[in-house]
């Protein structure tokens, strides 16, 4: 399951929204069928994993007691004795690192008419030109002499040197 794709549209989601999905996943969690599968798979003495929702992190325990909803464990790392969710374990060994992708590109208040910024094109070459028109999904620029759109995503700040021949010093304009 690719937790990114998931946390991009839950970011395009309404609060309402969000306490609906949040109720229909918390009844399908309490499904009894959900909680039998995994207790099955479960005995007293096991290594487990889990996911601590307090630490944002998985953590290892050791199964003490099975009981009807719940799980009683004893922290591998620390040695405290919980309670936890039978949803909890990850009886699979699931890779479950949630990794958010970073935004890419500039954003349209990123950019202004005059600032130099670069882009790779179609055929993989990386190309910089001055921005002449900022639109509404795209950047209008000037690219040696010919004009492109491009979408503001693509976009990359560039930054201008000079180099002076006197000196081994790169002077960056401010």
């Amino acid at each position: 399951m690719n937790f990114s794709q998931i946390l991009a549209a839950l970011n395009q989601a309404s609060a309402f929204e969000l306490f609906r999905l949040q109720s229909a996943i918390h009844r399908k969690l309490d499904d009894p069928v959900w909680v039998d599968s995994v207790k099955k798979r479960l005995r007293i003495g096991q290594e487990i994993s889990y996911f601590s929702s307090q630490d944002n992190s998985m953590r290892r325990a050791c199964v003490m007691e099975l009981r009807r909803k719940m799980v009683h464990i004893s922290d591998l790392d620390d040695g405290r004795l919980w309670m936890i969710d039978y949803a909890c374990i990850n009886i699979d060994g699931i890779d479950v690192q949630v990794r958010e992708q970073k935004t890419k590109g500039l954003g349209r208040n990123e950019v202004s008419v005059g600032d130099t910024v670069g882009f790779i094109d179609r055929k993989g070459c990386e190309r910089s030109g001055k921005v002449i028109r900022l639109n509404d999904k795209t950047v209008s620029l000037l690219v040696d002499d010919q004009q492109w759109r491009v979408a503001y995503v693509l976009l990359h700040p560039v930054v201008d040197g000079v180099f002076s021949h006197s000196s081994p010093t790169i002077e960056l304009p401010l």
